[in-house]
């Protein structure tokens, strides 16, 4: 499986995991009291990579592709996520929903008005929107942040 296809679904431990590879541009399913069964189900039927802490699920792994997290830190996760999967980091930062996984798509910046700050409608011209829950993102300093925050984690 080449790193476009890769997806993921991580399990309720793992839910500041799934956000951090949601901004590092993959899709990443996370559902906070999903049992295990549905999250096996998930991984199977769309061909998910299940990311767990839960040995439980290891007896599971001749049903779907799962990969056991060892970590309890975020940064770690990541960085051992990262790793093992050979992931790069960069290009698909912030192209997708941080809340519903969705991915972004362009939004004209006359659209964007009344709907963002006044500071930052003014200051930027690029902008990106979210169909499924309506949230809008732009090219800020947090997104600068985010990316050096990856990079020094992840290199």
């Amino acid at each position: 499986m080449s790193e476009e296809e890769l997806c993921f679904v991580a399990d309720s431990m793992l839910g500041r995991l799934a956000k951090w590879l949601r901004i590092v541009g993959y899709d990443t399913l996370y559902f906070r009291d999903a049992p295990d069964s549905r999250l096996v189900a998930l991984a199977r039927r769309e061909g998910r990579i299940l990311l767990t802490r839960d040995t439980r699920l290891l007896l599971r792994r001749r049903l779907c592709q799962i990969l056991f997290i060892h970590h309890d830190q975020v940064w770690d996760q990541l960085k051992q996520v990262t790793r093992e999967l050979g992931l790069t980091m960069g290009e698909r930062l912030g192209s997708r929903c941080l809340r519903c996984n969705r991915s972004l798509e362009h939004l004209a910046k006359e659209r964007a008005a009344g709907r963002v700050p006044e500071y930052v409608f003014r200051h930027h011209d690029l902008f990106f929107h979210c169909r499924e829950c309506g949230r809008i993102f732009w090219d800020g300093t947090h997104l600068h942040h985010m990316e050096e925050t990856v990079r020094a984690l992840c290199g």
